[in-house]
């Protein structure tokens, strides 16, 4: 297949694209390198070592033969020539990346919330307007989040994407259907995603699109099988308080002796998947597209669940890091529980790769090999939800005000 990688340089899009490209499909990346930008802005650099795009691709070709083809794109902002690219390469499908992924950065101030909307909603409308008016029949594979569901406590297990609910009449029969699970987005750029959502289920309704979402969890691990043939096809590691996720950041402070910082309680639930897991879901989806006319297909893209403060006793034990706590930045439930169903991608034969299994691997031969390069001023997460909790936040880079609870 030829396949348009929209966000290619990114975390999960560049290992995306290898394994595509691996596999035997013709790669196009189309990016506007957004996340390169934000480095510099953030002052914060990738925990391993990032060449550019063009060093990268060239990289790949010289390990392997193949070529993955780079075109400096914003999908956001260059309607026309996205367009153009679109009619003349005609791809046979498109995964979409192209979005800003942070929740803390997209929460840092109005500037960033207004750029986090504007980059996501656009990207993915233009994109899906781009399809239609060249009546162009690829199939759109958009990387969604578990965060569209909120971390609420219903105990129920969350479907993959659609409730069956039953709704009483006007003359008291009750009426069966299915919807979209109730969004509940936690951030500005959660509910972009949410946003998203509705935009799929409206072309896929009007104009007969035919969509995969898949709703991620938090993506853990840097290499996957291609990653790993030379040193510079490495992909990114974000530690730093906007971008570093929960683990990433507490692999890193295990790795230079800085405390686990479990913020408020520990108590929230996250869903998690390995970075080699993830473009293997990608790939199975890939391979079975829904019909067209037929509604949005949504698979929830995650393997294992775990509480922060599990977690983080987890990784000390491993590593003999001191646990610590701080306030919690994030308005959201000090506690959650999160039962999720993954059925369909287990049923299309993924074989998962455990926290447990990968964790060591990762701290030895990623996280401590690069300790060197981690500005410590930027492991801590500071950015606030509202202006009442920045107030509370943990500004302090060496753990001054940092309390216990090993």
């Amino acid at each position: 297949m030829k396949i348009a990688v929209m966000g290619g340089d990114g975390f999960i899009g560049w290992p995306t694209s290898l394994h595509l490209s691996d596999a035997g499909h013709e790669i196009h990346i189309l990016d506007n390198l957004s996340r390169r930008w934000i480095d510099t802005e953030l002052g914060v650099q990738s925990l391993t070592p990032m060449d550019s795009i063009q060093e990268r691709t060239r990289i790949w070709h010289a390990e392997t033969g193949r070529r993955i083809h780079f075109h400096l794109i914003d999908l956001a902002k260059d309607y026309e020539l996205l367009k153009k690219w679109l009619a003349e390469h005609r791809p046979d499908a498109i995964v979409h990346f192209a979005e800003q992924r942070a929740a803390p950065y997209s929460m840092k101030s109005d500037r960033h919330k207004n750029y986090t909307v504007n980059n996501n909603v656009n990207a993915t409308h233009n994109l899906l307007n781009a399809l239609v008016e060249l009546n162009l029949d690829s199939h759109l594979v958009h990387l969604g989040t578990m965060g569209v569901y909120g971390y609420s406590t219903i105990g129920a297990a969350i479907p993959e994407g659609y409730l069956p609910v039953g709704i009483e009449t006007t003359d008291g029969r009750t009426a069966s259907q299915e919807i979209l699970y109730p969004a509940n987005p936690g951030s500005i750029y959660h509910m972009t995603k949410c946003l998203d959502q509705l935009l799929f289920q409206f072309y896929a309704k009007n104009d007969g699109l035919r969509i995969t979402d898949l709703h991620q969890g938090i993506v853990w691990g840097t290499h996957t099988e291609q990653t790993r043939r030379h040193e510079q096809l490495i992909n990114r590691f974000d530690y730093d308080g906007d971008y570093g996720t929960v683990l990433n950041r507490f692999l890193i402070q295990a790795a230079i002796g800085y405390p686990l910082t479990v913020h408020g309680t520990g108590g929230q639930t996250r869903a998690f998947i390995h970075i080699q897991d993830s473009v293997r879901c990608i790939e199975l989806a890939l391979k079975n597209p829904p019909a067209r006319g037929a509604r949005v297909e949504i698979f929830n893209q995650m393997t294992e669940t775990h509480r922060v403060r599990d977690l983080a006793d987890m990784i000390a034990k491993m590593s003999g890091a001191e646990v610590v706590r701080l306030p919690n930045p994030r308005k959201e439930a000090p506690e959650n529980d999160l039962i999720v169903k993954n059925d369909k991608f287990l049923d299309l034969g993924l074989a998962p790769i455990t926290l447990e299994a990968g964790l060591l691997s990762e701290i030895v031969d990623v996280a401590r090999k690069y300790a060197y390069r981690v500005d410590r001023s930027r492991v801590p997460a500071v950015s606030a939800w509202t202006k009442d909790l920045a107030a509370t936040v943990n500004h302090d880079p060496e753990g001054k005000r940092l309390k216990s609870v090993s």
